[in-house]
């Protein structure tokens, strides 16, 4: 069980709190096929399928969301969605969302029936705590389904704004992810833990990664946190088209960190992974993982799960990290029983 207990719990929750309300109340679908935000109406996976497979049998149109589009999520769900729709009778029926926290909210209502999340995330929505949209609130039928690749916190500055440490970002503009994500959570717990920085202390803005770094080019905002496996695609873009700086935690500000939050670990976004960002740079990540909810069908979860790691070698993006062999390692939430029929 990780500890929250050395975090200002109340700035941490003044920033995602009324946001990640909104964000799940958002995604309290009706269930009656009335555009609620899956792609398949219902939200149940009762979707009329594509026919795929060698026996013509109709499959299920499954609501799988993802994250914004310059992150991770969504193109690595659209590797996964061509897999499943190959090796089953089954559609993924992929969104663009504000990735974890709005996601866990999707689950918990039955508007999707798999999603990407953070493991941190995760654990937060289980126990009931650590974000206001969770506090008393424990989701419980979350269950995982499989662990999948670290997420990289990169921190993007602009080099005109001379910041070198995260004590810099005082008084900054700073763009802490989409209200109410994950990356706002992890953007709040650094700039607190590494910095005793609060919301009062710096301008919060608040986008989706592309927009993030539409802002840093623009010179909008001074700094920007995006997470996700590197390459990132919208610091790519942004990396070919501006100059663009990593800012590197250093050991204290590591070690700091991980004491008050320990499901951050040691990570290095390698040197040349961005146009002219040439040097290592020492931050931390969490990991990404794939989520659905207690009461979805166990046979589909474990046809789908079979289909991605029995093809683990048709991944491309973290295909470095994707592997049925530690497919559990950092598994916060208890297993789907058709996720654990597959891995056991």
């Amino acid at each position: 069980m990780v500890d929250t207990s050395n975090l200002d719990r109340r700035s941490l929750l003044k920033g995602v709190g009324v946001a990640g309300i909104a964000g799940l109340a958002g995604c309290t679908g009706n269930g009656d096929g009335n555009g609620n935000g899956n792609g398949n109406g219902n939200g149940n996976g009762n979707g009329n399928g594509n026919g795929n497979g060698d026996d013509g049998a109709a499959g299920e149109a499954i609501g799988w969301h993802a994250g914004g589009t310059g992150g991770t999520y969504y193109p690595f769900s659209q590797e996964l969605k061509d897999i499943v729709e190959t090796e089953t009778n089954h559609t993924l029926q992929v969104q663009s969302t504000g990735a974890s926290v709005e996601n866990v909210g999707s689950l918990a209502s039955g508007d999707a029936d798999f999603a990407l999340i953070q493991n941190d995330i995760a654990t937060f929505a289980t126990e009931g705590r650590g974000i206001a949209a969770f506090e008393g609130n424990p989701i419980e039928n979350l269950r995982g389904v499989a662990t999948l690749y670290p997420e990289t916190i990169h921190i993007l500055t602009r080099p005109a704004a001379d910041i070198e440490t995260v004590s810099d970002l005082e008084g900054m503009r700073v763009n802490t992810g989409d209200s109410g994500s994950g990356t706002q959570v992890n953007a709040l717990q650094i700039l607190e833990s590494a910095a005793g920085l609060t919301p009062d202390d710096f301008d919060e803005q608040n986008s989706e990664f592309a927009q993030a770094a539409d802002q840093i080019r623009d010179g909008d905002v001074d700094a920007a946190f995006i997470v996700g496996g590197w390459p990132v695609g919208a610091i790519e873009e942004l990396a070919t088209t501006a100059d663009v700086d990593l800012l590197e935690l250093s050991d204290d500000e590591r070690a700091t960190l991980q004491e008050d939050a320990q499901w951050f670990t040691d990570d290095t976004v390698p040197g040349g992974t961005y146009p002219g960002i040439d040097e290592d740079t020492d931050t931390v990540s969490v990991q990404a993982m794939i989520a659905t909810r207690e009461e979805y069908d166990e046979d589909i979860v474990e046809e789908v799960t079979a289909a991605i790691f029995d093809n683990e070698d048709q991944i491309t993006i973290q295909s470095e990290f994707v592997s049925r062999d530690t497919a559990q390692d950092g598994m916060p939430i208890e297993l789907h029983p058709g996720a654990a029929a597959y891995f056991n």
